[in-house]
């Protein structure tokens, strides 16, 4: 029988394990294409990354996943030794990003469907690769990916991202593993759902992103809850897009709604949002600013707790048979 388990860069943990846990965040990202369209998007000191994790630690932080993928500026070899100095278990992610982030010539473009499920499979059951920016991976490690990322845009999942978002989902059914896909200001979400769901994986292994950018996206927020899919909020202390108390009335016409057991909470952190890196929020931010506001705003510790806890340990489950703990 297969066993439910979450793994993390330093092995599978029960799901009961996974404790405090920021639901997206990205804790490294090599300077690349990324950094060239906004250097925010650059997270390459290895040294002030532990120093946020342990300000995360300090605060009962126990778990978070990382949401960058293989091949885009994921930095497996650093995700693997921070999480080893510091205690704080990390899940990462294999998969695809938003294209722009690739070169023009980088193989994520060519490559055909069943050679990328080949490759997400490979980094689920054996171990990540350090490399793959400029030409195949070959570089592996024995740090596994915990997920599958993937990323939409404007345009939706056809065309070019057909492919990507087939492979994806070939991966998560051969291997159990959650899918954690990236929407562009919280469109084409139901479109990935039904792709999803066509080639076979269930709601509950979904975890939609972004949803909460703008916040006259509600009613499609709650239609996209409505399909059973976990809906994780990170729009928190970005204050180019809106406020927290914003933020805090968008969260409770979900609860309101009653999907209590399918919001996932993270800060979608950049260079400029890491207090380590000199910028203005932290990972201790929900912490000691937003999770306050909730529950000043009526919202209960218990409630609290699933956002943080129960949901995570469900979300990120997986029950492929090649993991025991």
């Amino acid at each position: 029988m297969k066993k439910a388990v979450i793994n993390t860069v330093t092995g599978p943990i029960a799901p009961e394990d996974i404790g405090f846990c920021h639901s997206h965040e990205h804790l490294f990202l090599k300077d690349g294409v990324s950094a060239t369209i906004d250097p925010a998007l650059r997270i390459d000191d290895f040294d002030k990354t532990v120093e946020e994790l342990r300000l995360f630690k300090a605060v009962g932080g126990k778990t978070i996943v990382d949401a960058q993928p293989v091949g885009s500026g994921r930095h497996s070899q650093w995700l693997m030794e921070a999480s080893r100095q510091t205690g704080v278990q990390i899940v990462a992610s294999t998969g695809f990003h938003k294209l722009i982030f690739y070169h023009e010539n980088h193989w994520i473009r060519t490559a055909d469907a069943d050679k990328l499920t080949q490759l997400f499979i490979d980094e689920l059951e054996n171990g990540m690769y350090t490399d793959g920016e400029e030409a195949w991976p070959e570089v592996q490690i024995a740090a596994k990916a915990g997920i599958i990322k993937t990323a939409s845009d404007l345009d939706g999942v056809g065309g070019p991202l057909y492919r990507l978002f087939k492979a994806a989902a070939q991966a998560a059914v051969e291997t159990g593993a959650p899918i954690m896909s990236h929407t562009e200001m919280g469109r084409a979400a139901l479109d990935q759902i039904k792709l999803y769901t066509d080639l076979g994986v269930a709601p509950d292994k979904l975890i939609i992103c972004h949803l909460d950018r703008k916040m006259d996206n509600i009613d499609y927020a709650l239609h996209v809850a409505g399909t059973g899919v976990y809906v994780e909020l990170d729009t928190i202390g970005r204050f180019k897009y809106h406020s927290d108390e914003e933020e805090v009335q968008f969260i409770l016409k979900l609860l309101e709604a009653g999907f209590e057991d399918q919001l996932l909470l993270g800060l979608d952190t950049t260079r400029k949002r890491l207090k380590s890196y000199g910028g203005e929020l932290g990972l201790d931010y929900l912490t000691t600013s937003f999770l306050p506001k909730l529950e000043q705003s009526g919202v209960s510790k218990t409630v609290i707790n699933k956002m943080m806890r129960d949901n995570p340990a469900k979300a990120f489950s997986n029950s492929c048979e090649h993991n025991h703990l």
